[in-house]
């Protein structure tokens, strides 16, 4: 069975708003993002076990608030406490997590199916997030990350880079269309590249 894309039909590539006269560098850039495993990691309240002492792909689960641990195939994304979202280009990172968090203490789900992910960037890309929600963009920097609404639509945001601005937003799959469109219109005042 093959996955289809929650905007497989939606996304467009190409030049769209205010984009003429300006160089493509200086454009917005808006892609979907697709065949990367995304798995919620909760752990249950009656669990003795120090999260600090498991580690995914080499990295160290954080239990600091809005913070994203990473390397080049996975970033581990505090979602709330004992709660964190582990998503990887890695299909092999499965096996690794069924090794590493066993039934008594964590609740392992596979999500990768379920969101949709729309990355953008730019130097105009806070710009974006902040006419659809409602938390201080100014504020959040490279490797955070943020639970919030965008017009209503729950999300969540991993800041992947400060220069220029790059950002992963998840949503649940069936609003997948809804946010695209509305990241999009917001993006036409400075011009956006769908790539």
């Amino acid at each position: 069975m093959s996955s289809v894309s929650a905007l497989q039909n939606i996304h467009q590539k190409g030049q769209f708003g205010d984009f003429e006269g300006k160089n493509e560098q200086d454009l917005i850039k808006i892609s979907e993002l697709t065949n990367l495993v995304i798995v919620q990691v909760v752990q249950y309240k009656n669990s003795s076990i120090s999260i600090n002492e498991i580690k995914i792909d080499n990295l160290n689960m954080t239990s600091k608030v809005l913070s994203v641990n990473n390397n080049n195939n996975t970033r581990i994304i505090w979602s709330g406490p004992r709660n964190w979202l582990i998503v990887s280009s890695s299909k092999e990172i499965l096996n690794e997590l069924d090794t590493q968090f066993d039934d008594n203490n964590f609740a392992v789900t596979d999500l990768s199916h379920s969101r949709a992910i729309i990355e953008i960037e730019g130097n105009q890309a806070k710009e974006v997030l902040k006419k659809g929600c409602p938390f201080n963009f100014n504020e959040l920097n490279k490797n955070n990350c943020l639970n919030s609404v965008y017009h209503g639509m729950s999300i969540t945001v991993d800041m992947l880079d400060d220069d220029p601005d790059k950002f992963r937003i998840f949503a649940l799959r069936s609003f997948g269309e809804s946010l695209y469109h509305s990241i999009t219109d917001a993006s036409l005042e400075f011009g956006y590249l769908g790539k």
